[in-house]
């Protein structure tokens, strides 16, 4: 993880020093990405996850809080090390086709721009792929964009104070709705010429061509929180310690170290890396938006709030990990699918009850249980 330089810089009014209270510490290498977050290290007591979620659903805003990073049980990371071995390949495969994708639409002066945290990996394979294929480095930097809240404005002015908005291009694991897809839309309205499109690897919703496939694949990495994203916590934003000149901030892990396993993650996605790459069959791509789907189950399971339905393996896995799940839906068709193994581990370790139902873009959706069950 690069900490942007060892000497203070100033950029379109952003004050930036690697050594002090804007410099980030992961433990991703220098040259896989530049983590434009502030480190609130020792700043934030985080808070057990029945409490954050009575405060989310009473109105609190879910960037003021930090989860307890969620441990793994030996049973759960068995089941994780199985899918990380059998779902490497499809997962290089849709990284190769999104690069491929990449590198039509934005030349070879792009500048990845991956949200943090889930982005993260998924930048950083897509920096090695296009090295790997294309021989060429590119820059890859992570910023915070917070539904409800925006994108980080100070990260925004930094880039742009060194590349062309057009250059800038935002990377991120998958869609679920399409909700920070939506957030970036409106956001990046403010920064003239830099496009709102947004890279994933996986597009069950529906919503852009700028995807490695439209099925919802599981993608390892999903299935963990900050032990495969550089001992990084989520982003965080709070007024009382994210001051007017600083980016977003985030948490780091040290503790941790001893469980990390980023670099297994993307060094098995990285050997799987093709140079003939061909694009994956969109096996499950249906007509339609995966946002309609979601309104469709919101009344026929009686939820009030759209924002309680979490579709796709990542999402799912989401809610598994740092919410209060009420029930955990999957595709009848998928029953049973190894590509679901940790998704029903953790349903099993968390009490959760699993339902087989009729989905049409997703495999698989969590349902976040209501405050007044809760």
């Amino acid at each position: 993880m690069s900490l942007i330089s060892d000497r203070m810089e100033h950029s379109a009014g952003v004050t930036i020093n690697s050594k002090g209270e804007n410099g980030m510490r992961s433990s991703y290498k220098d040259e896989d990405v530049t983590l434009l977050l502030k480190d609130i290290t020792g700043l934030v007591e985080p808070q057990a996850t029945e409490e954050r979620e009575r405060l989310i659903q009473s109105g609190r805003h879910y960037s003021e809080m930090l989860p307890i990073e969620y441990v793994p049980t030996q049973q759960y990371m068995e089941v994780y090390r199985e899918a990380l071995e059998t779902y490497a390949e499809p997962t290089a495969l849709a990284v190769g086709a999104l690069s491929d994708k990449i590198m039509a639409a934005k030349g070879r002066d792009v500048v990845l721009v991956s949200l943090a945290r889930a982005g993260i990996p998924i930048g950083i394979l897509v920096k090695r792929y296009i090295k790997f294929k294309y021989r060429l480095d590119v820059p890859h930097y992570s910023i915070s964009i917070i539904k409800g809240r925006g994108i980080d404005d100070n990260a925004m002015k930094y880039l742009l104070g060194r590349y062309q908005p057009q250059q800038l291009l935002f990377v991120d694991g998958w869609i679920g709705k399409g909700a920070i897809l939506g957030e970036l839309q409106k956001d990046i309205e403010a920064y003239e010429g830099v496009s709102p499109d947004i890279a994933v690897v996986a597009d069950p919703a529906n919503v852009t061509e700028l995807c490695g496939t439209h099925d919802d694949i599981l993608i390892p990495s999903s299935c963990l929180n900050c032990t495969v994203s550089g001992l990084v916590s989520r982003t965080f934003l709070r007024d009382d310690i994210i001051g007017s000149d600083d980016f977003h901030g985030a948490v780091y892990y040290e503790e941790l170290a001893g469980s990390d396993l980023s670099y297994e993650f993307i060094d098995a996605i990285e050997r799987c890396f093709q140079t003939d790459n061909a694009f994956l069959p969109d096996k499950k791509r249906v007509s339609g938006l995966g946002a309609d789907e979601v309104r469709e189950l919101a009344g026929i399971f009686g939820v009030d709030d759209i924002n309680l339905i979490k579709p796709g393996i990542g999402e799912t896995t989401r809610v598994l990990l740092r919410r209060v799940p009420w029930k955990v839906l999957i595709d009848e068709n998928d029953k049973n699918s190894h590509e679901l193994g940790h998704i029903v581990r953790l349903a099993e370790e968390k009490h959760v009850p699993v339902e087989y139902y009729p989905l049409k873009h997703y495999k698989c959706c969590g349902i976040i249980q209501k405050l007044a069950e809760a």
